[in-house]
């Protein structure tokens, strides 16, 4: 008996040893093994190489609260209530709301009792809309709570919003998402009736992917990792389903076209090696007028978005892996021209850094505060997309090196980018990049974490050695992955903000590689595989907080970007490749947990086909053979043809010390809401602050508990103010007000100087306003006499009804000249479909006059031209003038 015990005992202890050497990763929320997923009641197996099983089910209608949080919008815009303020309902039995008056608060929000609304719940919104109706009738327009003017003639609808699905918080979406409420009785009483905690009964059915796609023709790989292998069979499987007839690459399989960004990211990733033609093809077709096309966006994209410039990193990996001579003379060309354009159009001259939408993350109020127009969005300077355009001017200095063409103008470029970046958003505090300048006349800081742009800091070497440590080991990151951006931002549902997304942790698993950072290789790829199994599909994005697939704001499976970051964990990390303009370079970079061998066969590589083998595990080569002859440099030379057999065996030794910085998924509290009374800047109490932080000119100038007095008398000054919680995470700043005396403003109205325009839009100044458009007024001219010689700040005062306020490709572009010196540029973003007589402020820039008469012109360039390439429309109010010092 004692020696049965003894050997079940032994048993016991080998099946415990077994279970753990099987373990890839185990976290507080989840664990991978070599051959399944776990996470609490649900798993993901990998019975084979080519079939995976998962009975996981989202848990989002089973936490879908009754109490729903929810504003109203005239067309399509955030313009009922203040920022934070909301209307709400606790839903019990009812089946409709009680009438609300549009604009009325309802006071404070009821107590959440964290009761659950049953599934597929029907419930009618009820809305009075009479006194915004009365007010179209008297006045022609409606007055929002901020001041601005709604006309009549804009008037297109009135919807709602909020974060309970069907509901969105996507304010630009709300009539695609079919929100519109209406008044079927005309006595202004409009309603909307929807299907509250919409689910399917097939949600709660275990489900299974078997290949069904020949993938023979493709690199075979097999490891001893069941799980990867079967997950990197399953995106060779979705990346031939999303090769659509025309030869060009799907973006995902809800979404059809060729976007540059998402494209570029992923031929970047996997897709110039894995399909260098379709990858080429997709790249081509987003060009034109020989320039990058800059996906539709925010006011009409370029050059509010501005990242068009990450093609600039496809096409050159793609002549990595090629050679093609051809395809790097079309590619220098465009590159060459785009970066043209964007110098004179997004250069800041006081930090060297580019404007513009930060690269991917481009909704809007996921990533930024929402008093942010589009004309703030285009000033603000973003750390991963001047990462971006620093490597562009790179790659063009590379390209022009191999072409016999100059390059020192774009190493020059690049360098004064990559001095703006490490000077204004490096915080060595915290030990990682800021996310972003912002502001409106000055600058400062967000310190929020950006994690895009942190990887390509790394991997482009816009940080130095210390730098990149520090980021990898400082950042915050969360238990199911690395979140776009970090603190998230209170009120805003799951996308960008809390949010994860698979090919922004494919860049941060890279990065972690390159600093040889183990802990953090092992995270990423955890998080990577999670996902992938236990959704069996590639999905866009997650939730932050829970790993679910369902509760983001929109989500597709089968996306183009993640499928190519799960293949590129194995090419670019357990392989080890690196594409260079003459040959790979192998570099395997393989945590311990993952050790064993492993093979890729049948990699085609120019005239080359080679089958490779690595053995062991860390990131350091113990020996590199070729063909069974040792090489010291672990190089395969491009000009070499035929089979070859690679094979590599690593030294088996840890790689790194370094830790991470896992962290408890936060949130930052609302900005404040400020104003101006009697010499003092003050605000309404934010819940949870504090403290807060006065900013004078992007500068912090002190910590208060209370309101601010202003001391200038004269000059002009901009002010800032954040709330700070109880743990020193600090929100973004307040919109900035401007302080100065009427004094110093002069304004000109334009329709003294050229021609009234003969449409008929309301909500102007004066008597009138002028047209500018390629056909009318493509140069613009307006004397100004000034007192005083001096720096001014020039903006003016403009609509553009060209399209909505979220995408299409219509921002209005001017050059300004001021006494024939070029200054940059005017952007007139697009502020609605044909609202016309909704006016705002383009980009205000500083120039200097002297004393007496001065001459103004905007004028329609070349480099003007925006992406539609046709329609360049803006109605001009009247240039505003205010002097700043």
């Amino acid at each position: 008996m004692t020696r049965l015990i003894a050997i079940l005992f032994i048993l016991f202890l080998f099946a415990g040893c077994q279970k753990k050497s099987d373990m890839l990763y185990k976290g507080n929320e989840f664990s991978v093994f070599k051959n399944k997923v776990v996470q609490g009641n649900y798993e993901s197996k990998a019975n084979s190489r080519t079939n995976l099983v998962s009975n996981y089910v989202s848990t989002a209608s089973d936490n879908y609260s009754r109490l729903i949080t929810f504003k109203f919008s005239i067309n399509e815009k955030d313009n009922e209530m203040i920022s934070g303020e909301d209307h709400w309902i606790m839903i019990g039995d009812e089946n409709s709301s009680p009438l609300i008056k549009f604009g009325e608060s309802d006071g404070k929000v009821a107590e959440n009792n964290g009761s659950k609304l049953p599934v597929n719940y029907l419930y009618t919104f009820r809305l009075d809309m009479s006194e915004v109706l009365e007010a179209f009738d008297k006045q022609g327009y409606y007055e929002a709570f901020d001041g601005s003017r709604i006309a009549k003639s804009d008037f297109k609808g009135v919807y709602i919003a909020g974060g309970s699905e069907p509901l969105t918080w996507d304010f630009s979406n709300l009539e695609e998402n079919n929100l519109e409420l209406k008044d079927e009785n005309h006595d202004g009483i409009y309603e909307l009736t929807v299907l509250l905690n919409p689910t399917s009964s097939d949600e709660h059915q275990a489900k299974q992917w078997n290949l069904s796609r020949n993938v023979a023709a493709k690199p075979a790989y097999h490891s001893e990792q069941i799980i990867v292998d079967a997950l990197y069979n399953l995106a060779l499987e979705e990346a031939l389903l999303n090769i659509e007839p025309d030869s060009t690459l799907r973006t995902g399989a809800k979404w059809g076209g060729v976007w540059t960004r998402d494209v570029s990211y992923s031929t970047l990733l996997a897709f110039a090696y894995h399909e260098p033609e379709v990858a080429k093809i997709s790249l081509m077709k987003k060009v034109k007028r020989g320039r990058i096309v800059q996906d539709t966006g925010s006011g009409g994209a370029w050059p509010v978005s501005s990242d068009r410039t990450t093609w600039a990193l496809a096409a050159w990996e793609i002549y990595k892996v090629t050679g093609e001579e051809e395809w790097l003379e079309y590619a220098f060309d465009v590159i060459k021209n785009t970066l043209d354009d964007d110098m004179k159009t997004l250069r800041s001259g006081t930090t060297g850094m580019y404007k513009g939408e930060s690269s991917f993350l481009d909704w809007r109020e996921q990533t930024y505060p929402k008093w942010m127009s589009n004309m703030d969005i285009y000033v603000s300077e973003n750390l991963g997309t001047n990462i971006v355009h620093y490597q562009a001017h790179i790659i063009l200095a590379e390209m022009a090196k191999l072409l016999n063409k100059p390059y020192d103008e774009y190493l020059e470029r690049a360098n004064e980018i990559r001095t703006g970046i490490n000077k204004y958003l490096w915080m060595e505090d915290k030990g990682y990049y800021a996310q972003y300048l912002y502001g409106r006349n000055s600058l400062m800081q967000s310190p929020r974490f950006e994690a895009l742009g942190e990887a390509l800091a790394v991997l482009f070497d816009v940080a130095d050695k210390n730098q990149a440590e520090s980021i990898l080991t400082k950042s915050p990151v969360t238990e199911f992955g690395t979140t776009c951006i970090y603190p998230q931002i209170a009120g805003i549902p799951p996308y960008h903000n809390n949010g994860i997304w698979p090919f922004v942790q494919s860049f941060w698993n890279l990065a972690a590689a390159k600093v040889g950072n183990e802990k953090a290789v092992e995270y990423g790829l955890a998080s990577i595989y999670r996902a992938a199994a236990l959704f069996l599909s590639n999905y866009e994005n997650f939730v932050a907080e829970n790993g679910d697939y369902i509760g983001t704001e929109i989500n597709s499976h089968r996306m183009l970007w993640s499928m190519a970051g799960n293949l590129a964990m194995v090419h670019r990390l357990f392989i080890g490749m690196y594409f260079e303009v003459d040959g790979i370079r192998f570099n395997p970079v393989i945590p311990k947990s993952y050790k064993g061998k492993r093979t890729l066969s049948n990699f085609k590589y120019r005239n080359a086909v080679l089958d490779i083998e690595v053995d062991g595990f860390g990131n350091e080569i113990e020996s590199f053979l070729l063909d069974g002859q040792r090489i010291e440099n672990a190089f395969f030379p491009a000009e070499l043809e035929g089979k070859h057999i690679v094979n590599i065996k690593m030294k088996n030794e840890s790689f790194s010390s370094l830790d991470i910085n896992l962290v408890a998924n936060k949130f930052s509290l609302p900005n404040p809401q400020t104003k101006v009374e009697n010499s003092k800047i003050i605000w309404n109490p934010v819940k949870g602050a504090k403290s807060y932080k006065i900013y004078k000119d992007g500068a912090f100038l002190k910590s208060t508990n209370t309101e601010y007095f202003i001391h200038e008398k004269n000059g002009f000054s901009e002010y800032s103010v954040t709330a700070v919680n109880d743990e020193g995470i600090e929100s973004f700043g307040s919109e900035p007000l401007a302080i100065y005396s009427s004094e110093n403003e002069l304004v000109l109205e334009l329709e003294n100087y050229i021609t009234l325009s003969g449409t008929n839009f309301t909500n102007f100044s004066g008597t009138g306003f002028i047209e500018t458009s390629h056909k009318t007024n493509r140069e613009i001219e307006v004397p100004v006499n000034v007192e005083t010689s001096g720096n001014y700040l020039i903006d003016f005062r403009y609509s553009n009804g060209t399209g909505p306020w979220n995408t299409d490709n219509n921002c209005a572009v001017r050059s300004l000249y001021v006494n024939d010196a070029y200054q940059g540029v005017q952007v007139f973003p697009q502020r609605g479909q044909d609202e016309w007589s909704d006016w705002g402020w383009s980009n205000s820039m500083k120039i200097n006059l002297h004393k007496g008469n001065n001459n103004i012109k905007l004028v329609l360039e070349e480099w003007n031209t925006n992406m539609d390439g046709e329609i360049n429309t803006a109605m001009l109010d009247y240039v505003r003038f205010i002097k700043f010092d």
